[in-house]
């Protein structure tokens, strides 16, 4: 095969519809568009108008609640901090380059205090709860909320 020999994959590429073209090729005159009506107009908008019958956004009810307010988090708890070595400083950085978090939040890493935790370590996190802030500390590691 050369390169002068390369064609697309059978099927993949089709010409170009050229509407409004003459009556022999099927597609001229109205071009698609049929005979009058609001569809065949320049400028239509067909946005959701179900021409005076209620529309369907506003047929189906309401339900739940967002709060805008809401703080988002990437959360981890004190036994996912086991497997580092003692004298780490963990953050949100690291702890998605190692694959424990998958993303960071918007709002950034809060720490939890589940498990045990025997490493000392130096965490970095936008939020660490009471349990967790006193796991850390019982072992001779430090915390910083930033």
């Amino acid at each position: 095969m050369n390169l002068h020999e390369l064609r697309p994959a059978e099927g993949s590429t089709t010409a170009r519809k050229r509407v409004g073209r003459g009556s022999g090729s099927g597609i001229g005159k109205t071009s698609g568009y049929g005979h009058k009506g609001q569809k065949a107009r320049s400028g239509s908008k067909k946005n959701g108008f179900e021409g005076g019958q209620m529309p369907l956004p506003r047929r189906l009810p309401k339900r739940g609640f967002h709060n805008n307010f809401m703080k988002v988090y990437s959360v981890i708890n004190i036994e996912d901090l086991e497997s580092f070595d003692n004298d780490t400083i963990i953050t949100a950085e690291l702890l998605k380059d190692m694959g424990i978090i998958s993303k960071i939040e918007k709002d950034g890493l809060k720490v939890l205090g589940r498990g045990e935790l025997t490493k000392r370590l130096t965490v970095k996190a936008a939020k660490v709860s009471k349990t967790a802030q006193e796991a850390i500390a019982a072992v001779g590691g430090t915390v910083e909320v930033i």
